[in-house]
């Protein structure tokens, strides 16, 4: 839902897989199903007619569709090989797999630079029960390994049709690039951590500015978990982009002690052209930061978010509404939005598998439906009635989105829009009337009475007092994990 309305990415990780392929002298195509329609997916099928097919599975949601393409793509390509990998699917390889009703062959966990020409190369020898973060319906490969360096690969960018699709609300087209890789924080309802098995690797400057080189959008946003964790490294691509004369419109994520702890490094990408930033501000109230396990205050994010307007760039922030929320808590949040000038989303509480919450709280689910495993529905019980809950949750929502989107917003955004419409993008000016035709109160609740074919495995009941464990880290670890970087 809120790729429909505020954004839509290019799948940068993809990407990063197809040049791995190619250099392992694979031909591949890429298709992104966020902007082609299942129909030219199944024309490229039949027209190319592939050995091999991979889905990438970053989101949850997405599983019912693509156990349905991948039914399809066997009955057109009986002989093809298919394959998924991504983020949530290392969480959940085996039953992705064991749903598949045998259209999915294997499912690849960990980084897909790595496993990928692995993976193609071993369906030749007969080896694939060996390649590192395999499973198939047979078992397991041993554990996926982490790429020894991200400065490897460069993103397939060319392969990608129609990159003016591509946007981050008013940053219109927008490309992405990663300029580090993992999270060295523990928060409870991320699994950033426990995918890259609390690593944290960062991408040369050199490397940043060839990626940079080869991006014509006017705007760049900086998909890092968190940025410029590393103070010297972020002066350090700085300066190699500014050597480079590289100007581009730019959009990152951080957290507020980082921005608070590195604010000269901030202060310098403004200077290059930062206009938005992510902070993931979470909750009103320590209690809340304490059980995420932000490792934060709500001190800190009033002062975070002063220093971001002293430094003139735009925040949005996200706050994370508990299914135990009633009327009042709802109430105080749109009256605290409503009185600051950041854009403020909200999204719902959440237990992902590979998140400490999913190990805490998911005995707890009132649904297993992978589509409703969104941020957006509740999948835990909610204190008030489910459709009043989600009654509360639209309208604060509307309230939020109000301050920016619709006419009022347009106005404001005047220039923008305009510079959008005279470089042929629409994409910006048509979100600002997208919010109503995807948030509703009654669709999010009839969602729940929807006939479902594919759902999660029900899990075990934990310990109350439970902390991530091991079990959860999907990568291997060296002997010794790596400190958190100062």
């Amino acid at each position: 839902m809120y790729n429909r309305v505020f954004l839509r990415l290019e799948p940068l990780g993809l990407e990063l897989v197809a040049d791995a392929l190619r250099r392992a002298g694979h031909a591949v195509q890429l298709i992104d199903l966020q902007i082609f329609r299942h129909r030219d997916y199944f024309r490229l099928v039949q027209s190319w007619q592939p050995e091999a097919i991979g889905f990438c599975l970053n989101y949850l949601a997405n599983v019912p569709e693509v156990l349905d393409l991948a039914q399809k793509s066997k009955q057109l390509q009986p002989g093809c090989f298919v394959f998924v990998g991504g983020h949530s699917v290392s969480f959940i390889a085996e039953e992705v797999v064991g749903q598949s009703a045998g259209a999915v062959d294997c499912a690849l966990r960990g980084e897909g630079e790595v496993g990928g020409p692995l993976l193609l190369a071993a369906l030749e020898d007969g080896t694939l029960e060996q390649v590192p973060g395999v499973v198939t319906r047979r078992g397991a490969g041993p554990p996926p390994t982490l790429l020894a360096s991200p400065d490897r690969f460069r993103p397939a960018r060319d392969l990608l049709r129609r990159r003016r699709r591509y946007f981050l609300g008013p940053l219109d087209p927008c490309a992405s690039i990663e300029l580090s890789r993992g999270c060295p924080w523990q928060c409870a309802f991320c699994s950033a951590w426990t995918f890259y098995s609390r690593t944290y690797r960062k991408v040369s400057p050199e490397a940043a500015v060839d990626q940079l080189r080869t991006i014509p959008e006017p705007n760049v946003y900086i998909t890092d978990d968190v940025a410029f964790v590393d103070p010297d490294h972020g002066m350090a691509v700085a300066e190699a982009v500014q050597r480079a004369g590289i100007r581009k419109g730019w959009y990152l994520e951080t957290r507020a002690d980082v921005l608070l702890r590195n604010r000269p490094v901030f202060a310098r990408w403004k200077d290059l052209g930062l206009k938005y930033m992510f902070l993931g501000i979470e909750a009103l109230d320590d209690r809340s930061l304490k059980d995420f396990r932000k490792h934060s205050t709500t001190a800190a994010h009033a002062e975070a978010l002063h220093v971001a307007r002293k430094l003139g760039i735009h925040v949005a922030v996200n706050i994370i509404a508990e299914p135990t929320w009633d009327r009042g808590q709802f109430e105080r949040l749109r009256q605290w939005a409503m009185a600051v000038p950041e854009i403020v989303h909200l999204t719902v509480k959440t237990p992902y598998p590979g998140t400490e919450i999913w190990g805490r709280e998911s005995h707890r689910v009132t649904t297993l439906d992978y589509r409703l495993f969104d941020v957006q529905h509740a999948v835990l019980p909610t204190a008030l009635p489910l459709h009043e809950f989600y009654r509360e949750l639209v309208l604060t929502q509307s309230v939020l989105a109000r301050k920016h989107m619709g006419l009022r917003a347009l106005k404001g955004a005047a220039g923008i829009a305009v510079g959008c419409l005279l470089r042929g993008q629409t994409n910006f000016v048509r979100m600002l009337w997208r919010f109503s035709a995807a948030y509703h109160a009654d669709r999010l609740y009839a969602d729940h009475h929807r006939p479902v074919r594919h759902q999660l495995r029900a899990p075990r009941r934990t310990d109350p007092r439970y902390r991530c464990a091991q079990t959860l880290l999907v990568h291997s670890l060296p002997a010794a994990p790596p400190a958190r970087t100062a």
